[in-house]
């Protein structure tokens, strides 16, 4: 299992693997055809009410973790598929924050490693 988080500003690496955004807004300053990526998982992102809350204020961080895992909880059909590849090869969350600690990347990357680990690939 092989699951790296990488803010989308940094240069890529060949060790990144499959790479995806999870952010549901274009990271500023980036033009869409100079980010290699893959796929670019908006579904993934927290809702907008959630990052509009979270705002990234690390004093919000526990609660912004719980909520964005209850929202991830009703939408396997879009991670279950990232989940697995990341079984078999090495992927890359993609994200735009400054904050490398506390971001939704950082949330998606714990949540899948916890799946695998429980459910195992399929």
């Amino acid at each position: 299992m092989s699951i790296a988080v990488k803010r989308v500003y940094e240069p890529p690496a060949k060790s990144d693997g499959y790479r995806v955004l999870i952010d549901r807004l274009w990271p500023r300053g980036l033009k869409k055809d100079e980010v290699p990526l893959d796929l670019w998982a908006k579904e993934l992102a927290p809702s907008t009410a959630l990052r509009q809350w979270f705002g990234h204020d690390p004093a919000r961080w526990e609660g912004f973790r719980q909520r964005y895992a209850g929202e991830l909880d009703k939408r396997a059909e879009h991670w279950r598929p990232l989940a697995e590849r990341a079984a078999k090869h090495p992927v890359t969350l993609l994200y735009g924050a400054r904050d490398e600690e506390h971001n939704n990347a950082v949330v998606m990357k714990a949540y899948l490693e916890n799946w695998l680990r429980t459910h195992g690939p399929r």
